[in-house]
């Protein structure tokens, strides 16, 4: 008996320290990634303010927050409010562009990223904001360091997850995504609305990104910058899964936030972005389908 609790002991703090957070960072990837592999696929640009629609939803759940409303009950606001401000977007400054050469859609993504970041420095400040206090790990869950906001935002992530399967597996929308992902002129020809689906493709890629920075808020901190942060990881957990595939985007967040939070066993954390990086590289130089053979950058 001594002997095992002296094994499962190293074997739990392991857990706690490496796989928890990497479950919750993965997570948190793939709800981002999904969207740029989407809009990549449909669009056919590289939507480099994704990061910014993120940290939109974080900061759009801060006032329901104060007043008492859980975080988790503010996503569907934030995913709400985000999904109308990228329909606005589009039509502002991307729609102009769609018929020219795709590095102009990717400039205009970077202005629009420098403007959103600007607005929140400007309502919000650049000071850190909480959503809650430190809390401490649920007892009945003991030795296991799990406490009540990664329940929160597990279950959270399988719900969106569920959703946007169902979506696109079941529902013409989805369907009509799928299609025009695979071929837009034949989708054009065929009849499929495709002004709807580009639509429906910042609705679903900025509600995904909006419930990700909720659930990032919910785990971490909230600041201006922190959607700019995670848009490598990001772009390179849509890359290593195919872009145009949501479900190797899941994959691809899940290995990047794996991979991310396990290098810090021998390197500084604040150095774990550079594996990312490397991992994009790598999967651009040799399989730049990525797992799932989707479009190549």
């Amino acid at each position: 008996m001594a002997a095992r609790a002296a094994l499962a002991s190293p074997m739990i703090e392991f857990f706690n320290d490496y796989i928890m957070s990497a479950l919750v960072l993965g997570s948190i990837y793939a709800l981002g990634a999904i969207g740029i592999s989407m809009i990549y696929a449909i669009l056919r640009f590289a939507h480099f303010a994704h990061g910014d629609v993120l940290t939109l939803g974080a900061y759009l759940a801060l006032p329901l927050v104060a007043i008492g409303v859980h975080p988790v009950l503010t996503i569907p606001i934030a995913m709400a409010v985000s999904a109308v401000v990228a329909i606005g977007i589009d039509k502002a400054f991307y729609r102009p562009f769609r018929k020219s050469q795709p590095i102009i859609m990717v400039i205009a993504s970077f202005g629009v990223a420098l403007m959103l970041r600007s607005a929140f420095q400007l309502f919000w400040g650049i000071d850190d904001k909480y959503y809650w206090a430190i809390q401490p790990p649920l007892e009945s869950l003991e030795p296991f360091s799990i406490g009540a906001k990664h329940l929160y935002i597990g279950g959270a992530v399988v719900i969106l997850i569920g959703a946007t399967h169902y979506l696109l597996a079941y529902t013409r929308t989805g369907k009509a995504m799928r299609a025009m992902s695979d071929d837009p002129d034949l989708a054009r020809v065929t009849g499929i609305p495709t002004e709807k689906i580009v639509i429906w493709t910042w609705i679903v890629g900025a509600s995904l990104a909006a419930a990700a920075g909720v659930l990032l808020g919910m785990d971490t901190r909230i600041k201006f910058d922190m959607g700019w942060n995670l848009l490598l990881p990001m772009f390179a957990a849509a890359i290593l899964g195919g872009l145009g595939r949501p479900y190797g985007a899941i994959a691809g967040g899940m290995v990047i936030g794996g991979l991310e939070e396990l290098s810090t066993l021998i390197i500084p954390g604040d150095y774990k972005s550079a594996v990312a990086f490397g991992v994009m590289v790598l999967v651009l130089i040799f399989r730049p389908q990525g797992i799932f053979k989707g479009r190549v950058l």
